[in-house]
């Protein structure tokens, strides 16, 4: 099969809707209202979003959703990423969908996938902690049977969209071990007795929540699909959210050159265009380099697993191109902008919160990169 990373009709038609609902409903004056806020949406915005089919995208039409493809939600958040839009659509649109229908048993995905398709719950991965890390090693929160209940108990850093989740899926160990036996994802209620959400300060945070489940008591029936065999569903589902996520920081990338190509157009200084000068030009160029490569990497994973290629390497690529090439480009558009982009109402510093606060999310491009080494010499 030829390898193909251009949209399809229906692909461009929903990149270019989405583009559209970004003009008309989320200026720049909504984005940075948003990016300000705890939960990054408003009701109306999120009731939008449900209309419009888009936290179904990934979710079969059995389970309510619209059975879209990856590349699909791609083309989707590509376009949010030129906003770029906040809030928990891919935390729950994408990521915890994704990783319900890898894990649940069939009777929790209909009661589930359902619901969130329609809004009613927002769900985000609680994962990480104190012992930083994406191995299995560094799961250290606990869950023990008590009875007719489960016991969650630990402490979970750098989840995202905590305020605005109703439920987290909490990654958590029954046992002392340190490999992927034993590990269970749990849903757990965000209002339970015994979550308590803390916002880490930063202004490159976002949002960006410290989580404590203190004892928290939860049915059994939360536990997703299989106890003690949660780890690579986990792994699974995020294995194919990654792209998604990387898509965003493609059409990211794309809108930061964009407004630094207009600039350089439209700013005068000596008498002429400062893109007339040869090192704007090599910053701009650079930044053209680092997102076409973003582009094709996200792309070629994308295509890899919607064609059941195997697509593992091309998954951890993705993301460390992505997660870099973002990051740079916003750091070279502050170069051509100079002082003027980094004042918080600047769109470009919009851009320069979500390129910091993502590039870890998921995995920092040093694990993807170790990723890719270990299964080349494996």
């Amino acid at each position: 099969m030829r390898l193909d990373l251009s949209f399809t009709e229906s692909e461009e038609m929903l990149r270019k809707a989405a583009i559209d609902f970004l003009k008309r409903d989320a200026p720049k004056p909504v984005i940075q209202s948003l990016q300000e806020s705890d939960t990054g949406y408003t009701p109306e915005l999120w009731q939008k979003a449900v209309d419009m089919g888009w936290l179904g995208i990934v979710i079969p039409e059995a389970y309510g959703g619209t059975g879209g493809s990856l590349t699909s939600a791609a083309a989707l958040f590509e376009a949010l990423g030129t906003g770029p839009m906040p809030g928990p659509y891919f935390s729950s649109g994408i990521l915890s969908a994704l990783i319900i229908m890898e894990a649940a048993a069939e009777e929790q995905k209909k009661q589930i996938l359902p619901e969130l398709t329609e809004g009613k719950r927002i769900i985000t991965l609680a994962l990480t902690e104190p012992e930083f890390g994406w191995e299995p090693s560094s799961i250290r929160t606990s869950i023990k049977k008590d009875g007719n209940q489960a016991v969650v108990k630990g402490v979970k850093l750098f989840t995202y969209d905590a305020l605005a989740a109703t439920h987290f899926i909490v990654v958590a160990r029954n046992g002392s071990g340190m490999g992927s036996e034993g590990i269970s994802l749990v849903l757990v209620d965000s209002k339970a007795n015994g979550v308590t959400i803390r916002k880490l300060p930063g202004f490159l945070s976002s949002r960006i929540f410290e989580v404590t489940f203190d004892a928290v008591k939860v049915p059994l029936t939360g536990i997703l699909g299989e106890e003690n065999k949660g780890w690579l569903p986990l792994q699974t589902g995020i294995a194919k959210a990654i792209p998604v996520l990387c898509a965003y920081k493609v059409g990211a990338s794309q809108n930061v050159i964009e407004q630094t190509i207009e600039y350089s157009r439209t700013r005068l200084q000596f008498g002429q265009a400062i893109g007339r000068f040869q090192r704007v030009q090599d910053w701009i160029i650079d930044m053209a380099n680092y997102a076409d490569a973003a582009r094709l990497t996200t792309y070629e994973a994308l295509w890899k697993l919607d064609t059941g290629k195997p697509s593992e390497e091309s998954i951890h690529l993705a993301k460390a191109v992505a997660s870099e090439a973002y990051f740079e480009v916003v750091t070279l558009a502050h170069r051509v902008f100079s002082g003027i982009s980094y004042s918080q109402e600047h769109a470009i510093s919009f851009h320069t919160r979500a390129s910091r606060s993502l590039f870890n999310y998921l995995g920092q491009p040093a694990y993807h990169r170790r990723e890719i080494a270990r299964l080349i010499t494996a």
